[in-house]
């Protein structure tokens, strides 16, 4: 399946291809040594092995690896981006310039390991709340470098994107409330400069959320709220912010937060607290 008929779009090709560029700069430098012993005009076949159950994801990083070191490689998928698939399936083939799959080996897997972990987890997370109607949003608490790759990983697994970043939503914090002198005068100037994007306000207690609301709160975070706080917040809102839970969420808690009534759940696990999944890439 082509990118342009997933449900899930990765970023733009040129953002993709200078992501790479640097990658492989960062491991290639002036030149790999050790692929130079090979016979520059030598060409092979290998296939990439998922050894374990996992979500796939970055196959489009994966390709412009091979196709900045040699533009002549080619890589046949057998799987889709964002199929669950089992421990001993084989993933692609790629046949081309030796000396270019060795250079781009370790960088292509890092992406897909990395990558399909990512969705892995948030697959995890979505199938825990099935039924609720609840959405699972990641964080900014992504890999340095990897944001927009992380991001764009956690919606094939199956969950939703927070802001990406600091500038295309507002979030207002209890630094900023403390620095603007109350809830309703950091929801004022937010207001004032938000140009029209979307602005959230975090509350730690079921005061504060009074106070957000009263000051025309429309999407209020809940920090560290309990089950039982989650639920009077529920019951208070009467549905005129929406609300998200964050704090401490585990895949044991999140479908006892989900069933609260809350519109949302965030979870900084999705994208900081992953495990690589297990490929390796061999010459057939």
């Amino acid at each position: 399946m082509r990118s342009s008929e997933l449900p899930f779009r990765p970023p733009d090709a040129r953002i993709i291809s200078e992501q790479v560029r640097l990658c492989l700069e960062e491991d290639l430098g002036s030149g790999d040594l050790t692929a130079s012993l090979i016979d520059a005009e030598a060409s092979s076949q290998v296939e990439v092995i998922c050894r374990e159950e996992a979500i796939i994801c970055g196959c489009a990083w994966f390709d412009e690896v091979f196709h900045q070191l040699h533009a002549a490689i080619r890589v046949e998928w057998l799987v889709e981006e964002g199929t669950r698939v089992a421990p001993g399936t084989l993933l692609c083939r790629l046949r081309g310039n030796t000396r270019a799959l060795l250079s781009g080996e370790r960088t292509a897997l890092n992406y897909l390991q990395t990558l399909s972990a990512t969705a892995t987890r948030a697959r995890r997370y979505a199938d825990a709340v099935a039924g609720t109607g609840v959405r699972i949003l990641d964080t900014r608490k992504t890999l340095p470098g990897l944001r927009l790759q992380q991001k764009y990983a956690v919606t094939c697994g199956g969950c939703h994107n927070h802001r990406i970043g600091l500038y295309d939503a507002i979030l207002i914090k209890e630094n900023h409330i403390q620095a603007a002198g109350s809830i309703a005068a950091a929801l004022r100037a937010a207001q004032a400069v938000g140009g029209g994007v979307e602005i959230e306000i975090e509350v730690e207690s079921l005061a504060d959320l009074e106070q957000a609301l009263t000051a025309g709160a429309r999407r209020v975070l809940l920090d560290n709220f309990s089950l039982d706080q989650l639920r009077e917040a529920v019951v208070v809102n009467a549905g005129r912010a929406r609300l998200e839970a964050s704090g401490g969420v585990t895949l044991k808690s999140i479908r006892r937060i989900a069933e609260t009534g809350v519109d949302d759940i965030s979870v900084g696990a999705l994208t900081k607290d992953i495990q690589a999944v297990d490929l390796s890439m061999r010459f057939v």
